[in-house]
């Protein structure tokens, strides 16, 4: 059976297929065997460098906790601003008044050609420079300014382009009723633009907790990963152990935020299915008040 994007695979090829398969996992099983037998080696496999994290709660209660603390809370301020500011610099950008629109895009353009780690570092700066925040809660700030200006930047680039994808009719069908252009975007555009933009929307989310990482590097933010070397240290140099369990909570983070936002997809994609995207008389009346009693070329009345 053929699709419009490719025709079924006939026999030579699912012979080739099943051969590439089976030769991907022996090449994969053998990388996988080689780390372990490396790490074994090198008495990383140990269980006094793993038995921390399964029989010390002090691991866990000093080291892992507040770090992963302090990443989900960069991590939350982060979306919490970066996503509303970064609709508003994509819708800014589809402005018909050049004084908007123009600004919008230096803005946009302007953030998110800069690296996010220097970002930080000039926040950092501004914040010892220009204001009163204390020394302890100055790389905070600075990593969830940074995380902002250039998540909100790339989250514009994605809405507007969301927005852009929809058919031109879409524009065309709320206009013919009467419709003003902040009407239509609010109402027509962005609740049928949420739903495609939502994976991208999501992938950008997961570099924001990802980058929280950056901010230990080099702004002494104590996040999940800056725990790395203090753990590390007080145990006995069991560094593998460490990145390993820090990686699994990152994987686990990131799982648990793309596995909601399938959901609210499936979920939003099955509402429009079911209550479809019609407006009654009564809702173009709200709308546009001003169409009250107005008439179509044939004379009928709204």
């Amino acid at each position: 059976m053929s699709s419009v994007l490719y025709d079924a695979p006939g026999p030579v090829a699912k012979r080739r297929n099943v051969i590439l398969s089976v030769l991907f996992v022996i090449a994969f099983a053998a990388a996988g065997w080689w780390v372990v037998n490396r790490l074994n080696e090198r008495n990383q496999l140990d269980w006094e460098k793993w038995k921390p994290f399964f029989t010390d709660s002090r691991v866990w209660s000093t080291y892992i906790w507040p770090g992963l603390e302090n990443t989900l809370i960069a991590a939350a301020f982060a979306m919490v601003i970066a996503l509303p500011l970064g609709a508003f610099f994509g819708i800014a950008r589809l402005s018909d008044h050049w004084w908007m629109r123009r600004p919008s895009g230096a803005v946009v353009e302007f953030f998110r050609a800069i690296p996010v780690l220097i970002l930080m570092l000039f926040a950092n700066a501004a914040y010892s420079e220009f204001t009163n925040v204390s020394s302890e809660d100055r790389p905070l700030y600075a990593v969830v300014t940074g995380l902002v200006l250039y998540n909100a930047s790339v989250l514009a680039e994605i809405v507007r382009a969301g927005i852009l994808a929809l058919p031109k009719g879409q524009s065309e069908a709320a206009m013919a009723i009467g419709l003003r252009k902040g009407q239509t975007m609010r109402s027509v555009l962005l609740p049928q633009a949420v739903t495609a933009m939502l994976p991208a929307i999501v992938s950008q989310l997961v570099v924001v907790v990802k980058d929280t990482a950056l901010g230990g590097a080099l702004l002494n933010f104590s996040e999940l990963l800056a725990a790395v070397r203090p753990m590390s240290a007080f145990y006995g140099a069991n560094t593998i152990a460490c990145f390993t369990v820090v990686a699994v909570i990152f994987v686990a983070l990131n799982f648990a935020l793309t596995t909601f936002a399938s959901w609210l997809e499936r979920r939003l994609r099955r509402s429009k299915k079911s209550t479809g995207a019609v407006l009654s008389a009564e809702d173009t009346e709200e709308l546009n008040p001003a169409a009250t009693g107005g008439t179509f070329g044939t004379g009928t009345k709204l």
